[in-house]
């Protein structure tokens, strides 16, 4: 049976899931349509390419950040298009690849040489390759066929997000402000998880506090880049960001989306100290247990 990908497991017309799909085509349709109209600049064909990359990155993030919101929020209906979300990350991954294959003229000896050649891109192809592994295998056979093997292989996910990062750092090359600001992010999703692996509850003040480390490791982490990079002061950076009359640096951007998580679980949420949590695109064991009594219905349970 052909399972659209805005239907619930009942076969019912999802809200979240059709918005979801809706959102994950826009920045594809919008910039393929922005190229056919020559509206990209003067190098379109790079513009598009670096949007697609950029795109790819966003969709991971949001992939990841959908367990730590529905648990936060009180959310379980989130845990809907987490799969959708990290198989469109995948597919925007790909597209960027057969984008660059594009802009060296689909000669594939001089792609290949060049993803050998530069490390930023060997970093990117191999992120890549990860997603296409963890994408291929989210169907409901693969986690049958798999067993528990499944699950350590997508907790590989958290890896490949780190690479996919550190591609988009070295690709920025000058101006990092928006991978760092992601990389601030996921950070933050990071700290989540520790917290909750460490039975921290999450309450809207330990919120709070995560909010606060982020924002600082934001901070610090573009600090180092530019010391490291240009050569400029790390004492310069930091100073930068307590400068608020030039505008916000993703330390601060990074602090105020996280912060927002505090009224949303004061409003909506519950403490929840419970251990552990599960990689990207992992369903849960109540979506496993129609899958071990050997039925194929489809799992809707996917992503971290």
């Amino acid at each position: 049976m052909l399972a659209f990908p805005w239907l619930d497991r009942a076969g019912r017309l999802s809200g979240l899931k059709l918005a979801t799909f809706l959102a994950a085509l826009a920045p594809g349709l919008w910039y393929a349509a922005a190229y056919g109209l020559d509206r990209l600049g003067a190098k379109p064909l790079t513009a598009f390419l670096h949007a697609m990359g950029d795109w790819t990155v966003y969709f991971l993030i949001l992939s990841l950040a959908v367990t730590p919101l529905r648990r936060v929020a009180d959310w379980p209906k989130l845990i809907l298009v987490r799969r959708m979300l990290g198989l469109t990350a995948l597919a925007y991954a790909l597209i960027h690849l057969v984008l660059y294959a594009a802009d060296q003229k689909f000669d594939l000896v001089r792609v290949a040489t060049e993803i050998a050649v530069r490390i930023y891109l060997a970093i990117g192809f191999v992120a890549l390759v990860g997603l296409a592994v963890l994408g291929a295998t989210s169907t409901d056979a693969m986690i049958r066929r798999l067993g528990r093997t499944w699950t350590r292989l997508h907790r590989l996910v958290y890896g490949l997000a780190v690479l996919a990062l550190v591609h988009y750092v070295l690709q920025s090359k000058i101006d990092v402000s928006k991978p760092v600001f992601w990389s601030g992010l996921f950070l933050a999703l990071m700290g989540w998880r520790l917290m909750h692996h460490l039975t921290v509850p999450t309450t809207p003040l330990s919120l709070l506090g995560l909010a606060a480390a982020a924002g600082l490791a934001t901070a610090a982490l573009e600090a180092a880049w530019y010391a490291l990079a240009t050569g400029v002061p790390a004492g310069l950076v930091l100073a930068a960001n307590l400068d608020l009359s030039a505008g916000l640096r993703p330390a601060w951007w990074v602090f105020g989306i996280a912060a927002l998580a505090a009224p949303l679980n004061l409003v909506r949420g519950k403490p929840d100290g419970r251990r552990g949590s599960a990689p990207a695109w992992r369903p849960s064991l109540a979506a496993l247990a129609p899958l071990r009594a050997g039925r194929t219905e489809p799992v809707s349970r996917t992503g971290d």
